[in-house]
């Protein structure tokens, strides 16, 4: 598409307008970001390798590294993906739609990036406040290498909000390509400073107990912190400031434009204030488990256990079937939602949404039995270089974690279409008990059990909570659609269920075949893990797509359409 200048006016005088891309279908959408979440996760795999061959998966590096790097990630959370992701969509819809919509579009770019830098600011000078409220009983040593991290990984706060305010201009004009496609770039350049900082220190050496790898603290020097953390953040800018070339390219250019007419931004405060105020509710209980967690490797010691950072690693695993398929999907439905809010079309809004509700759950219904039965091959495959101790604790935290995997999916979605609704409030109320439920697992599990389960606690809280945010929501869901399509959604989840089961049962049969995850080490244990996982997991998504042949959910083939043309095609 040729660029632009948003300056000249078009055939209607308007100097705002700019031209509209064509639209595409949902499936062609949906693809092009699996595509591009797929490339980045397959590089956040090698990423995540190289970072655990560095610094290790539970020893006191790691921990303080985890605690740093989710300090941005926390933040963001709040700024960006209560306020800024939900919100903007909508209202640039809005804005691009009308004449003149494109000073809005501008005016909230500027007040957004403007408010991010100073937070960013404030934020990294009081990084070690920060450390302080998410670990407990830590000692001096590794809060103060924590806070060190800190003062490097926080600036990617700023980064991650350029990156959601850009990509939002892109996903409401169609262009979803480059958002998904970016992270890879931000993959690239951590790997090439993970690949520097081997070279340059060498790989961890697992020590021998908890009190040893304490007094190896001290050869954690500036240089050495900085080359770590400072690439990290590095990549952060660059996955977001590349989303400038698409942008411009696309046919807007952003100017500064810091005042507007009076109320043109009410809308964007009274939804910005209710999600604002659900993120915060959810991060305070981000806050108080991340503690049982962090705790967990001090109580424990000199054993090593599961810790915040062994944490980290398995909601990494986690996190791949949901942003592959659930995430992409409802990005590419959420611009058509918006629009069918925006219009009054509640029963094209409904159709959407029970669409969604069902190809969604025929994925993640698969991914949490083969994970749930492939969980210690795939921590070995995906992370070679922990030793089988630690394969062990992050795959016992990773198949408590799929638990809550379908629920997931469904929450993201319901948000989504509250918030195209333009009713945040709800979407507040519906975050409190999902955060009482996750603090009170969390902290049973660390009152009633050995050190060892108080992360898995963690997760299983985690499961709860999703749970509990989709049933408290499904008589409001329907309240707002005048129906939701529950009865259709409901049956194709319960045959995608016993098709997922036959499946794995197929599984685990197959499993017993293949040598335990805890005992492949080296290259060879690698590829063992890799071939596994590829050999069973095709051998159950065989049987899964047959049963649900058989069974008559026609989700899954609707899902697989354009990849089955594609194949076809070439």
């Amino acid at each position: 598409m040729t660029s632009v200048d948003p300056a000249e006016p078009d055939e209607t005088g308007d100097a705002d307008a700019m031209p509209a891309p064509p639209r595409k279908s949902l499936s062609r959408n949906s693809a092009v970001m699996v595509a591009g979440t797929a490339t980045s996760r397959g590089l956040g795999f090698a990423r995540n390798a190289l970072l655990v061959a560095a610094i290790g998966a539970t020893s006191v590096a790691a921990n303080a590294y985890d605690i740093a790097n989710r300090l941005p990630n926390v933040m963001f959370a709040i700024l960006a993906a209560g306020v800024l992701n939900a919100v903007l969509v909508p209202q640039m819809v809005k804005a691009f739609a009308r004449p003149g919509g494109k000073r809005t579009v501008d005016r909230i770019l500027t007040i957004g990036g403007v408010l991010s830098l100073a937070i960013t600011i404030i934020a990294t000078l009081s990084a070690q406040l920060w450390v302080h409220l998410y670990t407990h009983n830590w000692p001096p040593e590794m809060v103060a290498l924590a806070t060190a991290f800190s003062y490097w990984c926080i600036p990617q706060l700023f980064f991650y909000c350029v990156y959601t305010l850009l990509g939002e201009v892109l996903n409401s004009r169609e262009q979803f390509g480059p958002f998904m496609w970016a992270p890879a770039l931000n993959n690239v350049v951590a790997i090439i400073g993970l690949g520097i900082y081997l070279w340059v220190f060498g790989p961890f050496i697992e020590p021998a107990s908890t009190a040893e790898d304490l007094a190896n603290i001290s050869d954690w020097t500036p240089d050495r912190i900085a080359l770590l953390a400072g690439f990290a953040t590095l990549g952060i800018a660059a996955q977001a400031l590349i989303l400038i070339v698409p942008m411009v390219r696309g046919g807007y250019r952003w100017r500064w434009q810091w005042k507007g007419p009076k109320g043109e931004l009410a809308v964007v405060g009274t939804i910005a204030k209710w999600s604002l105020a659900a993120v915060l509710v959810e991060q305070v209980a981000v806050t108080l488990v991340t503690r049982v967690s962090a705790a967990a490797a001090v109580a424990a010691s000199p054993d090593i256990v599961a810790s915040n950072a062994a944490y980290f690693q398995a909601m990494s695993l986690y996190m791949v079937p949901h942003s592959l398929v659930t995430v992409s999907l409802i990005t590419a439905m959420y611009t058509g939602m918006a629009r069918f809010a925006v219009t009054g079309n509640i029963p094209a809004l409904r159709a959407g949404t029970s669409r969604g509700l069902r190809v969604t759950g025929v994925f993640t219904i698969f991914a949490t039995i083969a994970m749930l039965v492939l969980a210690p091959l795939i921590t070995r495959a995906a992370i070679p270089t922990v030793s089988g101790d630690d394969v062990i604790a992050i795959s016992q935290v990773l198949m408590v974690m799929m638990l809550g995997l379908v629920p997931l999916g469904a929450t993201v979605m319901i948000k989504r279409l509250y918030f195209a609704l333009e009713e945040a409030r709800a979407i507040f109320l519906m975050h409190i008990p999902m955060a009482l439920v996750w603090i009170a697992t969390a902290y049973a599990f660390q009152l009633f059990t050995d050190p060892r389960w108080w992360t898995v606690g963690v997760a299983f809280g985690m499961a709860l909570s999703n749970w509990t945010g989709v049933l408290l929501r499904v008589g409001g869901l329907r309240r707002r659609l005048g129906g939701g399509g529950g009865a259709r959604v409901l049956r194709t989840h319960v045959r995608a269920l016993v098709a997922g089961l036959v499946a794995g049962v197929v599984g685990l049969v197959a499993v017993r075949f293949a040598p335990a995850a805890e005992s492949l080490s080296g290259w060879g244990g690698l590829f063992t893990a890799v071939a596994c996982v590829i050999i069973i997991g095709s051998v159950m998504l065989a049987v899964y797509a047959a049963m649900l042949k058989l069974l008559h959910v026609s989700e899954f083939d609707e899902a697989v359409a354009p990849l089955m043309r594609k194949i076809r095609r070439n």
